[in-house]
């Protein structure tokens, strides 16, 4: 490069040959035209060997205006007195009592305030958490940590809610069977809505992997624990059932080893287990490890005779059992036929549990049914904030 940038001088015009024939006035004519076109070329070329240069003003910054703080995304509920949701900043500095002033004057501006967690997605808390594991010879096992850390409020998702949904009925939701079936599984995943939570089954073959998707696309996420059903024998649905015949040493055993199939779950919810949980005697020690180590339990609600919740008061053990089984019969009309009457529990009692498998029909079905819901007045909410925490230990009643 030897012009100057953005600048593109004269062009040199051809040389014209004089002859002898032109008079002496044209030949000093032409001499001080060319004399003229010479002066003009040497301002026109480089001074700097050939390098490119280029001129400007050298002038002192205008004062630049403060930039207002970054937004933080943050899963806290709104403050008292700021409302949430969205709202112009004139409506927070006038709710707020605080006055603003600008220089140069001027009032507040038109910008929205927008509810971060709503607009982004809420990010759950990293798991493992080195707090709240144990080491044993299975691998990890959930426990509550040195300061009280319990995995099932570390690890839960929290509740989301636009303003016109405060005090509004809540409904939650749990769909397992994940983590053996791929397509099944990722389908879920990214189908359901992020507050629908998910139980994965203990026999996947990458649960770890599985289990991280889910809660990194903002769904909190339950063990399922396969216990005895009526009418199986002794045999179960699988490895390590936790079955009436086995003693409660063999019991805790297959439940540690269990629960170290993976890590970031908020609780344990069980697989059939009709004969288990009605029993007392081997569900009592099952149920008080669950609670030693700071998770909750649901009891899926397939089973009339269940134990569940009257064990886990006396145990100091948070509890809930679903309201509904959404796809017991797994058609189109039977599983809508739930979803009303789960929505119309809600109603009636302030919030309901349902529990489905993530069959592809399941899946579609409460997809579709959840997008409405805000509509309708009925607020989506993770089964953790569904599960009632049971009285504390003072307040036991005597077993």
């Amino acid at each position: 490069m030897n012009e100057p940038l953005g600048a593109i001088p004269a062009r040199r015009s051809p040389r014209t040959k004089i002859g002898p024939a032109l008079s002496r006035g044209a030949i000093g004519i032409g001499a001080a035209a060319l004399a003229l076109g010479g002066y003009a070329l040497w301002h026109a070329a480089p001074t700097d060997g050939g390098e490119p240069f280029a001129v400007a003003r050298i002038e002192p910054a205008p004062a630049s205006t403060p930039r207002p703080p970054p937004v933080v995304a943050s899963a806290t509920p709104t403050p008292a007195g700021v409302s949430g949701g969205i709202s112009s900043g004139a409506q927070v500095e006038a709710s707020s009592g605080v006055k603003v002033v600008r220089g140069g004057g001027g009032g507040a501006t038109n910008a929205l305030i927008i509810e971060v967690p709503q607009a982004l997605g809420v990010r759950l808390a990293p798991a493992p958490d080195k707090r709240l594991v144990e080491k044993s010879h299975f691998g990890p096992l959930p426990r509550i940590g040195a300061d009280g850390a319990r995995p099932a409020d570390i690890y839960a998702r929290p509740v989301v809610e636009t303003p016109a949904l405060k005090g509004a009925p809540r409904v939650a939701i749990v769909v397992g069977g994940l983590g053996i079936d791929e397509q099944g599984t990722i389908s879920a995943i990214d189908r359901l809505p992020t507050a629908v939570s998910l139980a994965f089954a203990p026999y996947g073959a990458d649960l770890d992997r599985d289990a991280a998707r889910a809660r990194e696309a903002g769904h909190e996420i339950l063990l399922q624990a396969p216990m005895e059903p009526f009418g199986s024998g002794s045999s179960g649905p699988g490895p390590h059932t936790l079955t009436t015949a086995a003693s409660e040493a063999e019991n805790l055993d297959s439940l540690h080893w269990l629960m170290s199939r993976f890590t970031g779950y908020i609780g344990i919810t069980n697989y059939l287990g009709g004969k288990f949980s009605a029993d007392a005697h081997v569900f009592s020690p099952v149920l008080a490890e669950i609670a030693t180590r700071g998770l909750d339990y649901l009891d899926d609600g397939t089973s009339p005779r269940s134990l569940a919740r009257d064990l886990a008061a006396n145990l100091n053990l948070p509890a809930a059992a679903a309201d509904v089984v959404l796809d017991s019969a797994p058609t189109t009309d039977a599983i809508e036929a739930a979803l009303a009457r789960l929505e119309a529990q809600a109603r009636r009692q302030g919030s309901a549990v349902g529990v489905a498998t993530a069959l592809p029909i399941s899946v579609e079905l409460i997809a579709r049914w959840a997008a409405t819901l805000e509509a309708r007045g009925i607020s989506l909410v993770p089964v953790s904030a569904a599960i009632s925490h049971a009285p504390a230990a003072s307040a036991r009643a005597n077993p």
